[in-house]
């Protein structure tokens, strides 16, 4: 199980390049194939998502996926 402080630098990085792509948590999750509340969840790093889940986030975001885990 990841750290809090990992689950918090991913949900940055998930909630930066949304922002950064213009799309809305609604949209990000109809693209990625999860809940809006999920992506919600992963962005305020209350929960831990699996690496498919992260797979499909990034590619939903046009990013590489180790940029999720990098610190802003």
């Amino acid at each position: 199980m990841l750290k809090k402080k990992q689950r918090e630098i991913i949900g940055e990085a998930v909630f930066k390049y949304r922002q950064k792509s213009k799309i809305s948590q609604e949209v990000l999750a109809e693209k990625a194939e999860v809940h809006p509340n999920y992506i919600g969840r992963i962005e305020r790093g209350e929960c831990s998502a699996t690496i498919e889940i992260l797979l499909k986030i990034a590619k939903s975001l046009t990013v590489p996926l180790y940029k999720l885990f990098l610190k802003l």
